[in-house]
This record gives C-alpha cells, sequence and structure tokens, in this order.
C-alpha cells in the first residue's frame, strides 16, 4: 500500500487544527477560572517582537488551507483576519477545518509534483508539491501550533503534551 501526499497533508493537518481548537478550550476556561478576560490571552506574546497568540492562530490556519488549496490546484480561500476572541479564533478553525473536509484525495493526485510559487511584494519561493509539504507547509504550521500552546502554557494553562499531539489511536 503506498502513502500519498494526501495522506501527509489534509489528515495531518486537520487533526493540528483540531488538537489546537481543544487547546484554546482550556485556555479559555483558565481565564473563566481566573477571572480574567481571556483577550488577554489573545494578545500574548513569547517576545515583544513576535505576533500575538490571535495572529499565530491565523496563520496556522492560513498555512494549513494554503497548503490544501496548493496542492489541489485550487484557489486558496481568503479569511479576513477580523478574530479578537478565543470564540473567533474556534470558528476560523471549524471553517478551515471544513475547508481541508472538502479537499479530496482524488484532487492531490499527483500533487507532489506540481509546481507551487508563493509570492511576496519583493520575491518568490518555488516548490515541487512534495518540497512546499515537507519543507514549508509542516514546519510552519507546528511553529505557529507550538507557538499557541507555549503561550497557553506560559500563561498558567494546564495543557500537556497529550492536549498538543491529540488522541494517538
Amino acid at each position: 500500500m503506498s502513502i500519498s501526499i494526501y495522506d501527509f497533508s489534509i489528515p495531518v493537518l486537520t487533526r493540528g487544527l483540531t488538537n489546537l481548537s481543544a487547546i484554546l478550550d482550556k485556555g479559555s476556561a483558565h481565564a473563566t477560572a481566573k477571572k480574567f478576560d481571556s483577550l488577554v490571552l489573545g494578545q500574548s506574546r513569547l517576545f515583544p517582537d513576535m505576533h500575538p497568540l490571535v495572529r499565530q492562530v491565523q496563520i496556522a490556519c492560513d498555512t494549513a488551507k494554503g497548503a490544501a488549496a496548493r496542492l489541489a490546484g485550487i484557489e486558496v480561500p481568503k479569511h479576513e483576519d477580523t478574530e479578537v476572541t478565543f470564540a473567533d479564533l474556534k470558528a476560523r478553525i471549524a471553517k478551515t477545518v471544513d475547508f481541508l473536509k472538502s479537499v479530496t484525495a482524488a484532487q492531490l493526485k499527483d500533487a507532489e509534483n506540481r509546481s507551487i510559487e508563493i509570492k511576496f511584494p519583493n520575491s518568490s519561493w518555488k516548490f515541487t508539491g512534495k518540497a512546499y509539504l515537507t519543507d514549508f507547509v509542516l514546519p510552519n504550521f507546528y511553529f505557529h501550533a507550538t507557538i499557541v500552546y507555549a503561550l497557553l502554557r506560559k500563561a498558567g494553562v494546564e495543557v500537556g503534551k497529550g492536549d498538543f499531539l491529540g488522541a494517538i489511536q
């Protein structure tokens, strides 16, 4: 049995976002229990020059939906970056997961060889589908998801490795 690029992308990103949503639930519950506004957590940063938690979630979602769309050769859905509350962030995650679930294995057939270009104002990056997934998408996705976890843990939210990994079996 062969393993496809679909197997290493859509289910992996869906699981990561699902776990991220559950971690946000714990953050919200922590704020409620400690009687402070969860908006404080949403604006927390590990260091002043890093994005706040809200933006970390947005980027994790953007990475996942961008990967699914580009690997499938379809248009990347646009999400406005207007989230403020944990409920807003969970809705964005749910919207992203719904999009991921709409992408089929058939759409990613031969995606490992698809030419993918990410454009920036002054440059661009060019990848094969496989390199895009392994060298950019997965490391970038996990970086931002890990930052969310670390920000919540730093704030005293009782999350552990099991929350980050989710149900293994």
